[in-house]
């Protein structure tokens, strides 16, 4: 985890930022569903920068090895004309870290009804009661918009930086995400 690449989205008139950085983290998921990669991780560095969306910056973290290996493949086939990407390049010793994790909204109350309803035994009726439509959990964090590789489907992935005191050990899932592990933050 000492080194790094930015990929920088040029500005585009046709494409607003946010549509171009949800191409980019596709192609991303896709190679590292491909890869079964689970060292490499990723963050936004402008996303606090801006009112909304995650900024026109995707940072690739890993072993340098595993950065080439990734960089190697032809993912960015497409995005050359909207991208710009540095070498790989060491992290600099005096950053921080942070964690970056997906989170994941209790935002359907009828899904929630049924699961409760499947586990405890709850008559519609009981779930209702229990779970009222006001109980949907609205999220305000910046999200990507994806199509899961398994199901097809698409679905808003909203994600979280919150910094950490230094390193935590863990692995990556296919989205460059991790509960535990935490990249470095410059």
């Amino acid at each position: 985890m000492d080194h790094y690449v930015d990929i920088r989205l040029r500005p585009d008139p046709e494409f607003p930022p946010y549509q171009l950085m949800d191409a980019l983290f596709a192609k991303l998921h896709r190679i590292l569903v491909q890869l079964d990669s689970d060292d490499i991780g990723v963050s936004f560095p402008d996303a606090g920068s801006i009112k909304v969306g995650l900024g026109q910056r995707l940072r690739l973290h890993g072993a340098q090895p595993s950065l080439q290996r990734v960089m190697d493949m032809p993912w960015l086939t497409g995005m050359t004309d909207h991208a710009e990407v540095t070498d790989i390049s060491p992290v600099p010793a005096d950053a921080k870290h942070c964690h970056v994790r997906r989170v994941q909204a209790k935002s359907n109350p009828d899904r929630l009804r049924r699961r409760q309803m499947k586990r405890k035994g709850w008559t519609e009726e009981q779930a209702r009661e229990a779970i009222p439509d006001s109980a949907a959990e609205q999220l305000r964090l910046p999200y990507l918009t994806v199509r899961s590789t398994s199901t097809g489907q698409s679905f808003r992935l909203f994600v979280r930086q919150k910094p950490t005191s230094g390193p935590t050990p863990g692995t990556f899932n296919t989205y460059g995400f991790s509960g535990t592990r935490s990249v470095a933050w410059f």
